[in-house]
């Protein structure tokens, strides 16, 4: 097994360069650009690089779809994707990246953005390191730069999936240790629920109102007390779920009229997912009507959920795991097999018919103002990212 040749400057100015461009979610047009440069300086066919369109089939209209890039090879050997998102959290915006000894912090008061531009330019080190060696010397490989991951995986769910095409292994490249090799992941559900009660004089006549707060403080009550929120663990199922946001109220002499929520629920069983959501819908109808005015009239419940994403899980003999596990000894790491309990891109690239694992790139405290990036983990990263569309394609182990 020989350790894939990675340049070590150039991997870090990448990183350095993509990780100050601003692209929230539904804003990565300019990282998407600067990416593209990258592959057009390195000898790309403008032809083999292309956007999905993706943007203008989420729920928020963006200002970039999918950005994929293929590899022609003619090569013998599985065809392979490797992915990764280009958006951050808003707490990344007006990030400064400076390398502060072994790590990459931000100089300003933001998160560093390495969830998940170091996934972006971990694989974008390896096509180039490729394309360095000679496209042609090795088999097909295609490159998927996501978007809109951070709000809900959209990007992904909305992926033009014949920009694609069939591949035999996948490798999505995200936020978390090196040698986690993740399997598979959980689903989640998200719940939008309006509560409509009844208004009055809080004051003068609050019996002729029926207060929507009531209604979602008796709802919330009854979930915790019987073990529906927070860690779920009800006939043999598991699962979670939150009440994260509440809106309602404008004053306080008003008794209340409307209460908007929003919840999710996750397990990695479908059925225990939907259980869990039914009873949350059950809790909250069964508040809004018992709770009316002086004369009878209740409140109701207006529910709606939508499923984010499927929990999946691939067979521990799958080729992807198998690879990805290879690639991290030949980077001189000891992997391990997981199952994440938050979702990832991989989980709408299964039901697309693409089966990913999911590996880190050295990301630390992501998604707050101390994120950082470990330089020995990135550069493992690109150095395995290498090796799965060079060597490890070709069969070289």
């Amino acid at each position: 097994m020989s350790l894939p040749e990675v340049n070590k400057d150039a991997a870090l100015d990448r990183f350095l360069a993509i990780t100050q461009i601003p692209g929230r979610s539904g804003e990565e047009a300019d990282v998407a650009k600067a990416i593209e440069q990258l592959f057009l300086s390195a000898g790309v066919d403008a032809a083999n690089i292309r956007y999905d369109g993706a943007e203008t089939r989420t729920a928020l209209a963006g200002n970039c779809g999918n950005l994929i890039v293929t590899l022609p090879g003619s090569g013998k050997g599985p065809r392979t994707l490797l992915s990764a998102h280009m958006d951050t959290v808003p707490i990344c915006v007006g990030a400064k990246p400076v390398v502060d000894g072994d790590e990459v912090k931000s100089s300003a008061p933001t998160g560093l953005g390495a969830d998940d531009r170091s996934g972006c330019t971990a694989i974008a080190t390896a096509a180039i390191e490729r394309l360095q060696r000679g496209d042609e010397n090795f088999p097909p490989a295609v490159i998927a730069f996501i978007v809109q991951e951070e709000i809900g995986l959209h990007g992904a769910r909305n992926l033009d999936v014949s920009c694609v095409g069939h591949v035999d292994r996948a490798f999505n490249f995200d936020g978390g240790t090196l040698e986690k090799v993740t399997k598979g992941a959980i689903g989640g559900e998200r719940m939008t629920i309006k509560l409509a009660g009844i208004p009055s004089h809080a004051g003068v006549a609050p019996e002729k109102g029926a207060s929507a707060i009531v209604m979602a403080a008796k709802a919330i009550a009854d979930l915790d007390a019987r073990g529906w929120l927070g860690k779920v663990e009800q006939d043999g199922g598991v699962g979670t779920s939150n009440v994260g946001v509440i809106n309602g109220g404008e004053a306080t002499n008003v008794v209340t009229p409307e209460v908007t929520l929003r919840a999710e629920a996750r397990s990695h069983d479908a059925a225990m997912r939907t259980k869990i959501v039914a009873e949350i819908r059950a809790a909250f109808e069964q508040a809004a009507a018992s709770v009316a005015n002086d004369q009878g009239y209740a409140g109701t419940c207006e529910f709606s959920s939508n499923v984010d994403y499927e929990a999946f899980s691939l067979a521990d003999d799958h080729p992807s795991i198998a690879a990805a596990m290879h690639a991290l000894r030949v980077v001189g790491r000891e992997p391990y097999v997981d199952i994440a309990n938050g979702g990832l891109d991989a989980n709408w690239l299964f039901r697309h018919g693409i089966e990913a694992v999911t590996l880190g790139c050295g990301q630390r405290n992501i998604h707050t103002a101390d994120e950082r990036l470990n330089i020995a983990d990135y550069l493992d990263a690109c150095a395995a990212a290498t090796w799965l569309i060079t060597d490890g394609a070709n069969g070289d182990e």
